[in-house]
């Protein structure tokens, strides 16, 4: 919403049309003498720039334009600006993906598991406010791509980055949990959430997944561990990152649901199957319709200035004028 600090400023706009009047119409502007072609009796005056009653008009309007401009300068415009300003914290989270071989089994249509559990993802990130969001991702080892932040579109792009079999053939379920944990423990929020996708059975790293439940446990952190995929064989297709060879294959059905169950029952929290697209959206909205607190809000209007980029408007047309006139029609000032 536009706002003016000084808006009489404005009245100096009546002195536009007098302005123009006298500077383009008079017929004493600039003390012009008649003068008939009758009595010069030659031939007729062709400028000697093409196009010289255009640039005179384009001349005459960025001249009156840029002094519009700073008119409007002149009244302090601003843009209002609303904001909220949360007055509690929100719930800290963990996003925990499997990026190993097995997510580009093509079982969940028209993409494949990796895929489409990073759509799932971005849309619940959209969905959530004042809720920090951080990222881990695990196949052979696990990283932290993305510590807690409110910045969703830093996250939403680092998710975007992500790669199948970027860290290595392997499931590392425990140590994915682990780094999701080890970056919640000192968070001070009264809720915190580990979100865990994965599609495998646990085969490497040093920390075990009950072990790792049980650390988040300790830190009052709650799993919701979702296994991904059908029971059934799938076509699997990727590209190793590292070499560039691209692999097709066919890949077994099924995970460990019991680990899983375990996993997420000693931290507190649920275990979920998703066995298709439509089912693993569904999971997301529930886990966003359960990890939900009351969220006090204020709204701050603040202004933000716009003057400047009206006096560069007004400074630029009005030296516009002057190079057309001075260098293009060569008038004399």
């Amino acid at each position: 919403m536009p706002t003016f600090d000084y808006p009489l400023a404005f009245l100096l706009l009546l002195l536009v049309p007098p302005g123009v009047y006298l500077r383009h119409f008079s017929r004493s502007r600039g003390n012009l003498l008649p003068f008939p072609f009758a009595v010069w009796r030659q031939a007729g005056f062709t400028p000697p720039v093409k196009g010289a009653l255009l640039a005179l008009r384009l001349s005459h309007a960025a001249f009156w334009v840029g002094v519009v401009s700073l008119i409007v300068a002149l009244a302090g415009p601003g843009r209002a600006v609303r904001e909220k300003i949360y007055l509690n914290r929100g719930i800290d989270m963990m996003l925990v993906l499997d990026e190993s071989p097995s997510m580009a089994a093509r079982d969940f249509q028209p993409e494949n598991r990796f895929e489409t559990a990073r759509e799932v993802i971005r849309s619940f990130v959209r969905g959530r406010e004042n809720d920090p969001i951080g990222l881990v991702s695990f196949s052979l080892e696990a990283a932290l791509r993305v510590p807690p932040t409110l910045d969703y579109d830093f996250l939403l792009k680092n998710l975007d980055d992500l790669r199948i079999m970027d860290l290595g053939d392997g499931t590392a379920i425990g140590m994915g949990i682990s780094v999701a944990s080890l970056h919640l423990r000192r968070s001070t929020a009264r809720d915190k959430v580990i979100i865990l996708l994965t599609d495998g059975q646990n085969n490497t790293g040093e920390i075990t997944p009950e072990t790792a439940a049980q650390i988040a446990g300790q830190i009052g952190a709650r799993v919701y561990a979702v296994g991904i995929g059908g029971r059934e064989e799938a076509p699997i297709e990727f590209t190793d990152p590292k070499t560039g060879k691209r692999y097709r294959g066919t890949l077994e059905g099924g995970f460990n649901e019991a680990l899983l169950r375990g996993v997420a029952e000693k931290s507190g929290g649920s275990y979920f199957y998703a066995g298709n697209p439509g089912t693993l959206g569904a999971i997301f909205s529930a886990i966003d319709s359960l990890e939900t607190v009351e969220r006090r809000v204020r709204i701050q209007v603040r202004t933000e200035p716009l003057h400047r980029e009206f006096i560069l408007a007004g400074i630029a047309l009005l030296l516009l004028d002057y190079v057309i006139r001075l260098w293009l029609l060569r008038e004399v000032l």
